[in-house]
């Protein structure tokens, strides 16, 4: 079918052409994400408001073997959302809605669309905070959908632990809702955990329930430099196994943050730095925080900050979260890549600087920046896509995944697997292949969710 037959039909279908855009600019826009993955422009962008929307949608695609490819925020990398057969662009923005908030049971239901840091700003109104935080304002449908997690996962977990239950259209257009919003249950297959994760290969989730929390009573965060990234990188280990009330451990070495300060103008010290928030009562922070001071200085701290007024504490957060415009503004022209290591926490120190051992030795400009605190660690290149750079990356990628698999961990910890690692999951979950093929095309018999994506041989069917 053409382009134009597939927008017309659509359009026809959901009974509105404000639904369904070919505009260019529109097709364009989805064609990509920030990353080095090349797609195909998709034949339309559809804007669904609703299940039943999303359900008529999948059952045409099925009919007529037309690719979807689910579509959130846009701030995934590694080719997620980018279609690699044109179809459906399946945009859930305007699925929007908070649909109830049950303070008293610390959940909330919403649709895919919303985004995280609007869904905190409603949940402040009852003292309440969804702690999943990867950086960049994510849809929770998207969120969901890649198992992300960040900066606070070293106390809340990621998504999967946070999500309850949650409402998915299959390939087929069936609506099914898996979970409840009770707290544990032992009620058959976790098909809940299943989809989450699944990066759109299995279904499109329409609704969630989450788990909520109380913002603690008080918050402090302190920046603490070191001498080397070595001494950091123990600090990271013995802060963890210390104290139940941290939040947040983050990690940036001193070359992102010369990055950081020559872009900003600020005047951190250029030395590996911990970022570290503890959320808790007023007495137990202090004991934390008197512990926490031990440990840094028994490793060489040079420079350390602790601050406990919120205006203050956004200060310090600034140069953790704004290191990406200053690192693309230092490369223009370039995209950024980056690996997505997890170790246990015991073997943070020796895979970092393993990793560090490989990056050395090519000459590349690369910056370091972590969720220490649960192990995970982001060498963030920035790379010419018409070089051979690319190539010498997922080089060095393959062995960095090599050592974390030989020591316990993970080749992707929070930005699954999409196009760009799929050699890695070989790597990581060779046995299991069959498996998972076998569940998607369980699923998806016609191929037609989101194809190409996690296995490198999925296609169109």
């Amino acid at each position: 079918m053409s382009s134009t037959e597939i927008a017309a039909a659509l359009i026809e279908l959901l009974g509105s052409e404000t639904k369904v855009s070919t505009g260019s600019s529109i097709l364009a826009h989805h064609a990509h994400d920030g990353g080095l993955i090349e797609g195909r422009t998709p034949d339309a962008v559809v804007f669904p408001e609703s299940t039943d929307d999303v359900a008529a949608v999948m059952r045409y695609a099925t009919e007529h073997r037309i690719p979807v490819t689910p579509y959130g925020a846009g701030t995934s990398r590694g080719g997620k959302t980018v279609p690699l057969f044109g179809g459906i662009s399946l945009d859930l923005s305007r699925m929007d809605a908070i649909v109830a908030v049950h303070p008293d049971d610390f959940d909330v239901v919403v649709q895919p669309g919303v985004l995280r840091k609007a869904l905190n700003a409603r949940l402040a109104e009852h003292g309440l905070f969804f702690p999943v935080d990867p950086g960049a304002d994510a849809s929770l449908g998207g969120m969901a959908s890649t198992n992300a997690s960040g900066t606070t996962t070293v106390r809340y977990g990621g998504m999967r632990p946070n999500v309850l239950a949650l409402e998915a259209v299959l390939a087929d257009g069936s609506v099914v809702r898996t979970g409840t919003r009770a707290r544990k249950s032992s009620a058959g297959y976790d098909m809940t955990n299943l989809l989450i994760g699944a990066e759109g290969t299995l279904g499109v989730i329409t609704e969630l329930t989450l788990r909520i929390h109380p913002i603690p009573e008080k918050t402090v965060v302190a920046r603490v430099s070191f001498d080397d990234l070595a001494n950091a990188s123990k600090a990271v280990v013995a802060l963890t196994a210390s104290s139940s009330i941290i939040s947040r451990i983050e990690l940036l070495d001193a070359h992102t943050i010369s990055i950081v300060n020559a872009h900003f103008g600020t005047e951190l010290v250029e030395a590996p730095t911990l970022w570290i928030e503890y959320g808790g009562s007023k007495k137990a922070i202090e004991d934390d925080i008197e512990f926490g001071r031990e440990i840094w200085e028994e490793l060489g701290s040079i420079d350390i900050v602790v601050e406990g007024d919120p205006t203050a504490q956004h200060r310090i957060w600034e140069a953790r979260h704004n290191f990406g415009p200053a690192l693309w503004a230092r490369h223009p022209g370039k995209t950024s890549t980056g690996t997505d290591i997890c170790v246990p926490i015991s073997e943070l120190p020796s895979a970092i600087a393993y990793a560090r051992t490989l990056i050395d030795e090519t000459g590349l400009d690369v910056s370091l920046v972590a969720h220490a605190g649960d192990g995970n660690f982001h060498f963030v290149f920035m790379v010419n896509p018409a070089s051979d750079e690319p190539a010498l990356v997922k080089r060095i990628y393959k062995s960095m995944a090599e050592h974390a698999l030989a020591c316990g961990g993970t080749s992707s910890a929070e930005h699954g697997i999409g196009v760009e690692k799929q050699g890695f999951l070989l790597l990581e979950h060779g046995d299991l292949l069959p498996a998972m093929r076998a569940i998607k095309a369980a699923l998806d018999p016609a191929g037609i969710l989101n194809p190409g994506k996690i296995f490198a041989d999925t296609t169109r069917a």
